[in-house]
């Protein structure tokens, strides 16, 4: 099983977005989950894949080559993709996911969640989708959302297919079940 996870390139200013991120790298390790997401060794991103591999997990990472040029890649992965551009990236990531989850971060992680919210309402992909939301994150994105259904331009049915939670073992059991 893979899972996919979107976060920062940055660690942000509050340390309990780097404990989030080492805590779901021990769950997908004891799990034996592997990790698909970015290739980087910074931010989010490098304290999630180091922590899947300090618990002899298996990462994957895929970078775009101009990333990968500006020497942000991380050398230590199971296995690294190099792709020719953000978009391959994304599509690439999701070929090889079995679910998909965001965690804190920016621009990278808002277009991501974006995109692959709009691919699986459109019936592109399948696999589900969570949020992992520490310290209420992810609130206001949340309440936009809904007022996007409100208004009319977002059915329910396509909030209802986001799993959200602060707990990286929950959102993990939720869209890997243990059988799964």
């Amino acid at each position: 099983m893979t899972l996919c996870v979107f976060c920062g390139s940055s660690t942000g200013n509050d340390a309990a977005f780097g404990d989030i991120a080492r805590k779901l790298g021990i769950v997908l390790a004891n799990r034996n989950i592997d990790l698909v997401y970015g290739g980087a060794n910074i931010g989010l991103m490098g304290i999630l894949a180091d922590s899947v591999l300090a618990n002899n997990g298996n990462v994957i990472g895929v970078i775009p080559e101009f990333l990968q040029n500006r020497e942000v890649a991380h050398k230590s992965l199971t296995r690294l993709e190099i792709v020719s551009s953000m978009h391959e990236r994304k599509k690439r990531m999701a070929d090889i996911s079995d679910a998909f989850i965001a965690m804190p971060g920016g621009w990278g992680t808002l277009d991501e969640l974006a995109e692959i919210l709009t691919w699986k309402q459109l019936g592109l992909i399948y696999q589900p989708i969570g949020i992992l939301n520490p310290n209420g994150f992810f609130d206001p994105l949340l309440k936009q959302l809904k007022m996007m259904e409100e208004a009319g331009f977002l059915q329910s049915k396509y909030l209802d297919f986001l799993n959200i939670n602060a707990s990286p073992e929950e959102l993990v059991a939720t869209l890997i079940p243990q059988n799964g």
